[in-house]
């Protein structure tokens, strides 16, 4: 699972810090929403590289 989340890191981690400034702007500077917004996208990141890599491992269960 850690080598999935460390193969989409440097993406996922762009993309939740545009996400997150362009919620910031779009509700007002409101640093707080977007707080919650950023701590929900990581929890989201991590949970989908554990996903990721366990549907991985059910496709392709000979290489495991």
């Amino acid at each position: 699972m850690w080598e999935q989340y460390r193969r989409t890191f440097f993406k996922m981690q762009i993309f939740i810090a545009l996400a997150t400034g362009g919620i910031f702007f779009a509700l007002g500077r409101h640093w707080l929403v977007a707080l919650g917004f950023f701590a929900m996208m990581q929890v989201g990141a991590f949970v989908g590289a554990w996903w990721g890599d366990r549907l991985r491992r059910r496709l392709n269960p000979q290489f495991f």
